[in-house]
């Protein structure tokens, strides 16, 4: 891949162009809905119109589409000029050569430090962060509080949770969240609780099969007493809210990231809330704010300048901050981030005053994972199908995800 993208650069063809006229063209890609895409194309016309020398055309999909086509793009050497990011293609496209250091090229000072560090690898900066989410334990407002059971707060453990779910399932006849067993997010904020991380910094295993067994027999319990959803309702999830048993009116809370829960909006009659994720016994939290997503430059671009200064406008801009609001997550320059708050609305506002509460509470976010852990997501999910359809005990499930995880961080 390295070499093709060398030659690319070499005949300036593979991505940038130059119009008849001398203006330089930017593709630039990325991944969400009709919001986010009227919105961006409301900033990338400010700056075309402060750039007039510089033409950026746009497109975007929907994210399983997008990751596909990207892989695609890059695995041919042409990578767009710029491109949105997620945590886990960081490590993939940087080890692949797709990708440009911006090192000096974008603004960096008013990021918090520990969030930039999340687009360093093998210590140069191939992607800048553009939004900060954190995952929440969301849920259906009126149902919960209508139940009696107390409701979430700030420090509360995972057994504390337990019973909550528990209680929940008793006075409300629906199981109190969806079975998180599947969730390698959720199994990560559970191991940083434990002082542990999903991969070290040599891009291995952080955790081994007795950590694994541990949360899937915990979590296998509560599923068998019906305390979270069953294992019908558990492998229909595909990233929908829509397709949650909390989207589906069958469970009455779920964990997912802050800024997709806005979906649950048109779904919960009785409205949702977001409440912190929860911590270990001794009250360690293993929640952190990570990159929602990020903005990277291809390295074969024949306008490595022109693109860098497209990202530095979105992540840097406050004119382009206000029109782009939440739409990416809470800004991660924490000077546009204080200057918006005021202007945000509904639950864009929701969210931010959400990270507000957190400020300060919790532990930097670690650092992007290798380029595995896409296939691992996949991996872990089907593992613990196998618990829940009661095919594999918590402990063969974990040994079996272990001895496959370790050959494909090898490969």
């Amino acid at each position: 891949m390295a070499a093709v993208l060398a030659l690319c650069v070499v005949l300036s063809g593979c991505s940038g162009e130059e119009t008849g006229g001398g203006k330089v063209v930017l593709q630039y890609t990325w991944w969400g809905n009709p919001d986010r895409a009227a919105r961006t194309e409301e900033a990338v016309a400010l700056f075309e119109e402060r750039h007039p020398g510089v033409e950026v055309q746009t497109s975007f999909a929907g994210y399983e589409a997008y990751k596909q086509k990207l892989a695609t793009q890059a695995a041919g050497g042409d990578a767009p000029d710029v491109m949105q990011l997620d945590y886990r293609m960081i490590d993939q496209y940087a080890s692949g050569g797709v990708l440009l250091d911006l090192r000096g090229e974008v603004r960096t000072e008013d990021i918090e430090r520990g969030l930039l560090a999340t687009g360093v690898v093998d210590g140069k900066q191939y992607a800048i962060p553009q939004g900060r989410g954190t995952e929440t334990v969301v849920y259906d407002t009126k149902a919960w509080e209508r139940s009696g059971v107390p409701l979430p707060r700030e420090g509360w453990t995972w057994d504390q949770w337990a019973d909550a779910m528990r209680e929940l399932r008793e006075k409300t006849g629906r199981p109190g969240g969806t079975d998180p067993g599947q969730s390698e997010d959720a199994f990560e904020v559970w191991l940083r609780g434990q002082g542990k991380e999903l991969y070290t910094d040599d891009r291995r295993l952080g955790f081994d099969a007795d950590d694994l067994a541990e949360w899937w027999t915990f979590t296998d319990r509560l599923r068998r007493e019906g305390a979270v959803s069953p294992a019908e309702q558990t492998t229909q999830l595909d990233g929908a809210v829509e397709n949650t048993p909390l989207g589906r009116g069958t469970a009455i809370s779920d964990f997912n990231w802050d800024a997709p829960s806005s979906g649950y909006l048109a779904l919960v009659e009785g409205g949702v809330t977001l409440a912190p994720m929860p911590s270990a016994g001794d009250g360690t939290p293993g929640q952190y704010f990570k990159p929602s997503m990020f903005m990277g430059v291809g390295a074969s671009t024949p306008h490595a300048k022109r693109a860098a200064q497209l990202v530095d406008f979105l992540v840097n801009d406050p004119d382009a901050a206000k029109i782009l609001g939440a739409t990416r997550g809470i800004p991660v320059n924490e000077t546009i981030r204080e200057d918006i708050a005021p202007e945000l609305k509904d639950f864009d506002k929701t969210i931010a005053d959400f990270q507000a509460s957190l400020d300060g509470t919790l532990n930097a976010p670690p650092k992007a994972p290798p380029s595995g852990d896409s296939a691992l997501q996949t991996t872990f999910q089907r593992d613990y199908d196998q618990v829940s359809y009661e095919r594999m005990s918590p402990r063969e499930a974990a040994e079996n995800y272990i001895t496959e995880a370790k050959a494909e961080l090898r490969s």
